[in-house]
Formats: C-alpha cells, sequence, structure tokens
C-alpha cells in the first residue's frame, strides 16, 4: 500500500516520513494552516530521494501558477482541491490528483467525468478543503466500480482506522494529514505507526 503523508512544512519531518517508508509527500499552496512558501518547499524537496513522489496541493489556482511553482520546487505530481472543471485538469505537464467530497454516489458520477488517472476521496469540505480529520463512509466507494481511476483515500484517516479502510475500499494509496499531527504539529510516531499500519507490517 502506497502511503502519502501531507501538509509537510519542514525537512526534519520529511526525512523521518521518508525513512518510516512514505511513498508521496503533500505540499499545500493553498489557504491553509498548512500552507508552505514555495521557497521552503523547494528547500525541502532538494533534500528527497528522487523516488519520492513530491505532490504540490492547489485549490483554484491558475495553470501557469501552478506550472511556475512545479518547475521551481520540483513537484512531481499535481493535486487539485478547489472546484475546477474537467477541463481545467487536460494540458498539465505532471499527472494531475483531483481531489472530491464524497458523500453519496452522485459524488463518484462527478468524478468519473474528469480526464485525471488519479481521484482523491476525502470527507466533504469544511473550514479547509482537506485536512479536516473527518471521515465519511467508504463503503460509497466499495460499491462503485472505479477501474480506470487510482483511488487515493484521504480524510479522517488514523493510525488506529486506516488498515479496515484499506480493506473496505481497497485503494491505490492513502493520504493522511490532520491523523498524524498532535496539537496541530506533524508527530512522527504517529507517522510511523500510521505507515506501518497502512502497509500491514506485523513486527
Amino acid at each position: 500500500m502506497k502511503v502519502k503523508i501531507c501538509g509537510i512544512k519542514d525537512v526534519n519531518t520529511a526525512l523521518q516520513a521518508v525513512e518510516a517508508g512514505a511513498d508521496a509527500l503533500g505540499f499545500v499552496f493553498a489557504e491553509s494552516k498548512r500552507k508552505i512558501t514555495p521557497q521552503k518547499a523547494r528547500e525541502i524537496i532538494l533534500n528527497l530521494p528522487p523516488e519520492i513522489e513530491k505532490v504540490g496541493v492547489f485549490v483554484n489556482e491558475r495553470k501557469l501558477v501552478m506550472e511556475e511553482i512545479a518547475e521551481y520546487c520540483g513537484l512531481t505530481m499535481l493535486q487539485l482541491h478547489g472546484e475546477e472543471a474537467p477541463e481545467m485538469c487536460e494540458g498539465f505537464s505532471l499527472p494531475i490528483i483531483k481531489a472530491f467530497g464524497i458523500s453519496s454516489e452522485k459524488d463518484i458520477e462527478q468524478a468519473m467525468q474528469y480526464p485525471v488517472s488519479y481521484m482523491l476521496a476525502d470527507s466533504p469540505k469544511g473550514v479547509y478543503r482537506g485536512g479536516n480529520g473527518v471521515s465519511f463512509d467508504w463503503s460509497i466507494l466499495s460499491k462503485t466500480s472505479l477501474r480506470e481511476k487510482k483511488i487515493i483515500l484521504a480524510g479522517g484517516l488514523t493510525p488506529q482506522n486506516v488498515a479496515d479502510a484499506i480493506q473496505t475500499v481497497r485503494p491505490y494509496m492513502v493520504d493522511v494529514s490532520s491523523g498524524v499531527e498532535s496539537n496541530g504539529e506533524k508527530d512522527v510516531e504517529k507517522i510511523k505507526a500510521f505507515i506501518h499500519n497502512a502497509k500491514g507490517e506485523r513486527g
């Protein structure tokens, strides 16, 4: 199982997440308590192994701005987390992850209209789009055929529930942010526990 740790803000946490087995790290460039500057993201990314996916998270941003930040920072994927239209997801130089808040099968039908390989299934938006620590009914995803999409499961995942979530949804990847934090900051021990449980390692 692939694991993405989102909302990375410092080199130490990034490197410890990678050492623990993270496959992807997310950098939030939209309004959020986890927002990072392109300069800081670049500094972190320069220290990361090449095989780690570096995902830039954007909300209703202009395509040119996203491409410029991606090139400057060394991003390898872009995650669109706003109300972007299907046509907005075409013509990028990098793979696109499109995020959707899932509350019914109708939301999945909408997601299928998007020309992207990666669909991030998240909880319906709260104060911020994503990172709200609330899960949704995973069985909605298990009932629906999404064969042509790689599902990235997010929304309220924790070290305690990630194994059950994986068993229910069988996603391509799981994505966590607030579920591995303590007092609003990334907690390395929680990151290690999350990755351990997601990958099914029984030590």
